[in-house]
């Protein structure tokens, strides 16, 4: 398995339609959504301490996760983490902790904590495992606080 884990830039196309399907297929909005959002220019994560990372195999794009500024709070030593999605078969290999990583890393010393919001109990399993606790806010069910 050779996954590399890439910042997607400014001048790139975001070829995201299969993982958008399959996403879509799992009832997942939010990769077609970040697809939409990019392509409008609406969010192409480039303030600072922001980016937007795919996995990719040598020919597919496996994986997708972002990391904004919290757009539900005033504060800006928060950040988002954003549109994490792996294919099906591409799971429970590493790539969404790598993922995920990828963005904490960026995180770091932009941010002083991350929050996210999900609804599904698997997601927020594997978040809690890799860190992240469980909050009660407006707009975000986890967080993690960043070592600096």
């Amino acid at each position: 398995m050779n996954v590399s884990i890439i910042r997607v830039g400014d001048g790139d196309n975001l070829d995201v339609a299969e993982l958008s399907r399959l996403a879509s297929a799992e009832g997942h909005a939010f990769v077609a959504r970040a697809r939409a959002e990019w392509d409008s220019g609406v969010n192409r994560f480039d303030a600072p301490g922001e980016g937007l990372f795919v996995a990719l195999t040598a020919s597919d794009v496996v994986g997708l996760c972002g990391l904004n500024a919290d757009p539900f709070v005033e504060d800006p030593m928060i950040g988002r983490l954003r549109h994490l999605y792996v294919a099906p078969l591409w799971r429970r290999r590493g790539i969404g902790r790598s993922l995920v990583d990828t963005c904490l890393d960026l995180a770091t010393g932009h941010f002083e904590r991350v929050r996210l919001r999900t609804f599904d109990e698997g997601a927020a399993r594997f978040y809690e495992a890799i860190g992240f606790r469980r909050i009660e806010e407006p707009d975000a069910t986890h967080a993690i606080t960043l070592r600096h």
